[in-house]
């Protein structure tokens, strides 16, 4: 293929091939950016993440309803704790959850999928780390 001009914006196939289904997956490749994503189709109960853990940038998390006609059909029971305390919070409707820097969260449980829902994260890094705390949950 020529070189064409504005080519290096463009990432092609971010898809990666997991322990679930294929997602999107991108972690910044540019210099000077603050963002990755990664998109889930999920049609199962899934645990996703069960430690508890922080990170040194601000999250955003996103749950849709998998129909794309209207996202507000939303099929789901999702489990998300937030806090040192590890406070439950319920997710059955269409919802972003912003997540600060510093704020522990997780773990993160796909509890219930009647209807496939969408789950969207989007870190504001272009290195996605994690920093683990020792769990107080049972």
């Amino acid at each position: 293929m020529a070189d064409i001009k504005y080519q290096e914006y463009f990432i092609r196939e971010p898809i990666e091939i997991g322990k679930f289904a294929p997602c999107l997956r991108y972690t910044s490749d540019f210099e000077n950016t603050s963002f990755a994503i990664r998109w889930h189709y999920v049609t199962e109960p899934w645990l996703m993440e069960e430690e508890p853990h922080a990170h040194d940038f601000d999250q955003f998390t996103c749950f849709l309803g998998g129909n794309p006609k209207d996202i507000r059909d939303f099929g789901a029971e999702v489990e998300l704790y937030l806090g040192e305390e590890g406070v439950r919070h319920l997710i059955t409707t269409t919802t972003i959850v912003h997540i600060p820097r510093g704020l522990i969260h997780c773990p993160l449980n796909f509890k219930k999928i009647d209807r496939p829902i969408m789950f969207i994260n989007v870190p504001l890094t272009s290195r996605y780390v994690k920093k683990e705390i020792a769990s107080s949950q049972t």
